[in-house]
This record gives C-alpha cells, sequence and structure tokens, in this order.
C-alpha cells in the first residue's frame, strides 16, 4: 500500500503539473492513464488530496465560473469566498499545485532507484517521462529490463518444472504470463536503444498507421494485379 501511495502522490503532482483540476476529474484522469480504475476509490483519492494539502504541496480553489456566479450575487468581489471554501452550489473544488509542489514533482521525477522498477511504480514514472532527465530515464530503463530478465528466468524454470505436474489450461496461463513479459522485455529493450541514441520511442498510432499504409498499398497492388486486362483500343 505504501508503494501505491507514493505512486498516487506522483500521478496526482504530475497531473497538477498541467493544469488545476477538481477531484473527479483527476480520478479519471489518473484512472484513464494508469488504469486504475477499480482500485482508486474516492476513499484512496481524497485522503492523499488531503495530506497534500497539509503538506503544503497543493493549494485548492475554487472555478472561476463560480466565483463569477458569487460576485454576481453579491454585487461585490469582497464578499467572495474565500480559497478552499466551496462557492456556488456545484461546489467544486479544483486543485493547483504549490511552488513547493512542482519541486516535490521535480524530486520525485529524479529519483531512480529500485523503487521507480517495481510492478505498481513503474507505469507512473513512465507516464511522466517527459519530464525526466535522459540519465534518469535510462537508469530505470535497465533497471526495469534487468530486473524484468531475473524474473523470466525464474518463470522459465517454474514453467519447465510444472509441465508434466499441471492441466493444459494452467500450463497455458503460465505460458501467456511468460510472453507478456517477454514482450515488455523487447519493448525496453527498443525504448533503450532509442534513449542511447537520444531518439524519441515511435508511438504506437504511429506504428498502427504505417501498417495500414503498407496495409493498402499491398491491397491496391493485389487489386491492380487481379483486375481484368484493359480493353485494347486497337
Amino acid at each position: 500500500m505504501a508503494k501505491r501511495a507514493a505512486s498516487l502522490e506522483l500521478a496526482l503532482l504530475g497531473l497538477l503539473q498541467e493544469t488545476p483540476v477538481h477531484g473527479y476529474e483527476l480520478r479519471k484522469r489518473v484512472t484513464a492513464l494508469f488504469g486504475w480504475g477499480r482500485v482508486l476509490s474516492y476513499g484512496s483519492l481524497y485522503p492523499t488530496l488531503k495530506q497534500l494539502l497539509r503538506d503544503g504541496l497543493i493549494i485548492e480553489d475554487s472555478p472561476a465560473s463560480d466565483r463569477s456566479e458569487a460576485a454576481r450575487a453579491t454585487g461585490s468581489a469582497a464578499n467572495l469566498p474565500a480559497i478552499g471554501s466551496r462557492a456556488g452550489r456545484r461546489g467544486k473544488i479544483v486543485y493547483k499545485l504549490t511552488p513547493k509542489g512542482k519541486q516535490r514533482f521535480t524530486e520525485l521525477v529524479a529519483a531512480s532507484g529500485p523503487s521507480a522498477w517495481d510492478d505498481d511504480n513503474f507505469g507512473v514514472r513512465f507516464a511522466f517521462f517527459g519530464a525526466t532527465a535522459t540519465e534518469t530515464r535510462l537508469r530505470i530503463l535497465e533497471g526495469r529490463r534487468n530486473r524484468l530478465d531475473e524474473r523470466l528466468d525464474g518463470m522459465r524454470k517454474s514453467l519447465n518444472r510444472s509441465r508434466d505436474r499441471v492441466d493444459s489450461y494452467s500450463f497455458e496461463l503460465q505460458s501467456h504470463a511468460l510472453e507478456s513479459v517477454e514482450r515488455e522485455v523487447r519493448w525496453l529493450a527498443e525504448l533503450i536503444d532509442n534513449e542511447r541514441a537520444h531518439r524519441s520511442p515511435v508511438t504506437r498510432s504511429s506504428r498502427r498507421s504505417a501498417r495500414f499504409v503498407i496495409s493498402e498499398e499491398t491491397l491496391a497492388n493485389r487489386t491492380d494485379a487481379n483486375a481484368p486486362p484493359a480493353d485494347n483500343p486497337e
């Protein structure tokens, strides 16, 4: 749980680094980015936000639209609610990063120790690689790959031992897990090569587009080859 709390802190600070966001939207963005839909409950989110508030890493504010409505209702900007109060009927609280919070985020993305390679942390760290120094990215990627190489060795030995002791479905499940780790190791190797060559990673959407173009060209060639010959004008 401590690792997940640390990852959640980084995720929230990183998202607020981009723009102020209210709690409901924060939860949606964390879920979309990190796939925590079944894990990240409001019971986990709001205690973490309160801790960040106590630590002075974020502040509460009300949306500008709520403040404008309150000003029109009272006729005086002096009667606007203070920061942190719930303005208007919608009562949405917007969370903003403080200078101390920005410094904390910088410190977190600069860390490259073993915790950054863990299953619970790596995806979050990778999501903010754009704000991470190249040397730090390389250390994290190499650390993650080394850890998975060790895991692969254990998984292969376990699979060989259980080959004749488990039913076909259990064996298939173990084989699937092994293949998943092997794919991640290949992906990490490609990322490491890109970092060393100072190249940006090719996005999956670009790869899909390239495959689509190739497929379309191939289809066109096949269509031309199979088309009936044109009528001879002579």
